[in-house]
């Protein structure tokens, strides 16, 4: 089991080569107020002085700090020829380099501290990586925090305090970690905003340990045992109170041994009934054993978490595809692929078929079927034509003598005039499908081929090119659509099988009447209405009165004649026949039109289109350059997803057997 810390510390480095925060590791992060004892409990559990030291804020940047458990310097002497030092510390941001003499860690991280963070009391969010080896020390990983501080000094923003508690909350709010509270003995422990932090991220108490600092600082005649028995607060991974190394130790170089030793004197004196759970000794190891009963517990979520990441990041970077070494071969299987996915959209065939609207040849089938077939039959076939503009036609088309029969001239001259109205909705219908098929080309790119988001001259250029080819086929098809109205409006075939003859129209409207009206008052009736309408419509103006007849207007309504209704009728009779016939017919003929003359042109001509405007040696530099993004971006999957790999190899090293 002490081979778990070693374990997430290697998987701490691995992540960290990356610079990314993707998964959270076990750790232990120490928490309090400032000039509470924190920095001088962390040297205690190392055994050396190696921090800065002073009043005010000191600790001004985290510290993350690694301690790994080494044999002695003779008995590696032995083995391998490794660093020849008792105890050594290396940092992230020095590679290679290692600092033997725990001064010189101090001054490098006062220099690293001020690179970021000023020298003027600022603070910085990024963290100090520091790894100190030594066989005195137990297998722990700690992060040291600025002190939460109230008011600002220095060169300190007025809003310090809560820069100060947002940076401890981005690290304990961590599931993983355990937080290692610092209260000092002589201040009310209700007041600890230590303690408060710690309950907002851990509710129920679970990762939280309470230390209490500065046991040897108290007034006269009171102590910490309440306290440290949980009695004022009680603390679920318990209350450990140490004695710091007062500034006067520390300015006569008073030895930590000697300190420890001081410590346990202390407590024995002072607290002889916690004097077993008590001081940094009993700290360390109690650190050491929640830290590793802690990684054991998270190490089954965080292998799940780590393979789930790998196969995410290798498929994103499956994705970006590999750097382009052929041009030539790259920019024809991109040219291909985009061809074919097109055509497959078309076709129905395609592998990303949405399930949120109709897309590709599911729309066009929508337009042909629903869209425009819908529209042409709400097309009345008599609308726009009354009564009078029938009977009008009728006589404009018999000339000066009257008419014993309903003039055919009459019937065609209507029947065009309806027939032209199935042109605008034909020519919407090849509108639409027009928008669809560039519709296509985005969906093409957005899903089928990614490759094409790599390179951004290409996707622009063949989103021109294809624009170019549907623009090009778009007024044939127009003109060829225009042909079939005027095919239609050409040569009115009254002789059509499905055209009813007009001799039978007749007689059933005459049949008509002669069942409405009686058949010997018939005539008579009808010649006093064709009196009545000409003495009232064409009377001769009266003695004295002079009128213009060209003049006088048609009226626009009047009750018809028994044989104006009747040549009406057979006249709408014949147009709305005629009209269906040719509505059908339209209906049927401009969709094959379409998709002849646009869908399937283009279809069959699209890959060699590309081919031939793309395909040209001076054009595939230029047209294969990568976006800075994609390029970026890979190189970032990349180098997470080896990460990733090292950490599930890392983990894998871990046996069932190493967790208890």
């Amino acid at each position: 089991m002490e081979t778990l810390i070693p374990t997430i510390n290697r998987l701490q480095e691995v992540f960290l080569t990356v610079g990314a925060e993707v998964i959270q590791l076990p750790q232990i992060v120490v928490v309090g107020s400032q000039s509470s004892g924190k920095s001088s409990v962390l040297e205690s559990l190392v055994g050396r002085d190696f921090l800065p030291r002073g009043s005010g804020i000191v600790t001004r940047r985290p510290l993350v700090l690694q301690l790994v458990n080494v044999a002695p310097l003779q008995e590696r002497l032995k083995t391998e020829n490794g660093v020849k030092a008792e105890e050594w510390g290396t940092f992230l941001h020095c590679k290679n380099q290692i600092f033997a003499d725990f001064q010189e860690i101090r001054r490098e991280i006062e220099a690293e501290t001020e690179r970021t963070s000023g020298d003027n009391k600022g603070i910085s969010p990024e963290p100090i990586y520091l790894k100190i080896f030594s066989p005195k020390v137990l297998n722990l990983t700690l992060v040291d925090l600025p002190g939460i501080t109230k008011v600002p000094v220095g060169d300190q923003p007025e809003d310090i305090e809560a820069q100060v508690e947002e940076m401890i909350s981005s690290f304990i709010s961590n599931p993983n970690c355990l937080i290692l509270t610092v209260s000092p003995a002589n201040s009310d422990l209700a007041t600890s905003d230590a303690l408060k932090l710690a309950r907002e991220v851990d509710t129920d108490g679970r990762r939280t340990l309470l230390v209490v600092s500065k046991l040897d600082l108290m007034d006269a005649g009171t102590d910490a045992l309440e306290v440290l028995l949980g009695r004022v607060i009680p603390v679920r991974l318990g209350i450990i109170g140490v004695v710091n190394r007062s500034q006067h130790d520390i300015n006569t170089q008073k030895s930590l041994e000697d300190s420890m030793r001081d410590e346990q004197t202390f407590l024995q004196r002072h607290y002889p009934s916690l004097a077993s759970r008590a001081g940094t000794r009993y700290l360390a190891k109690t650190l050491s054993r929640l830290l590793m009963h802690h990684i054991r517990d998270c190490l089954p979520e965080l292998k799940t978490r780590v393979t789930v990441l790998s196969s995410q990041y290798q498929a994103r970077l499956n994705g970006y595809g590999q750097p382009v070494e052929d041009h030539s071969s790259t920019l024809l299987q991109i040219v291909t692929k985009f061809a074919s996915d097109y055509c497959h959209t078309i076709e129905g065939t395609a592998r990303y078929i949405q399930t949120t609207e109709l897309c590709g040849g599911a729309r066009i089938c929508y337009i042909f079927h629903e869209t425009f077939g819908r529209t042409l039959q709400s097309i009345d076939p008599l609308g726009g034509l009354t009564e009078l503009d029938i009977l009008t036609a009728i006589r404009n088309a018999t000339g000066p003598r009257p008419a014993l029969f309903v003039p055919e001239v009459s019937f065609e001259l209507l029947v065009k005039r309806q027939i032209k109205r199935l042109e605008e909705p034909s020519m919407r219908c090849v509108e639409l499908v027009h928008e669809e098929l560039q519709r296509i080309i985005q969906h093409c790119s957005s899903f089928s081929t990614q490759e094409l988001l790599r390179f951004p001259k290409l996707h622009d250029s063949i989103v021109e090119v294809v624009t170019g080819l549907l623009r090009k086929r778009l007024p044939i098809t127009n003109e060829m659509v225009h042909n079939l109205v005027s095919i239609e409006l050409a040569y009115i075939n009254t002789k059509h099988p499905d055209f009813t003859d007009a001799a039978q129209v007749c007689a059933s409207v005459n049949s008509q009447q002669a069942e409405a009206l009686d058949g010997g008052m018939r005539w008579k009736n009808e010649k006093v209405a064709e009196e009545r309408v000409a003495a009232a419509g064409f009377g001769s103006p009266s003695k004295g009165q002079s009128i213009n007849l060209l003049d006088t207007a048609m009226p626009v309504s009047r009750k018809l004649s028994a044989k104006e209704q009747r040549d009406c009728e057979i006249i709408q009779r014949l147009i709305k026949c005629y009209f269906l016939i040719v509505r059908k017919s339209i209906q049927d003929s401009v969709p094959k039109t379409v998709m002849h003359f646009l869908v399937n042109f283009v279809k069959e001509h699209l890959q060699s289109e590309l081919v031939g405007q793309l395909y040209k040696q001076q054009l595939l530099q230029e047209l294969l350059i990568e976006s800075q993004d994609t390029a970026q971006q890979r190189t970032e999957v990349a180098q997470m997803l080896e990460a990733l790999q090292k950490a599930n190899n890392i983990i894998s090293e871990i046996r069932e057997t190493h967790l208890w």
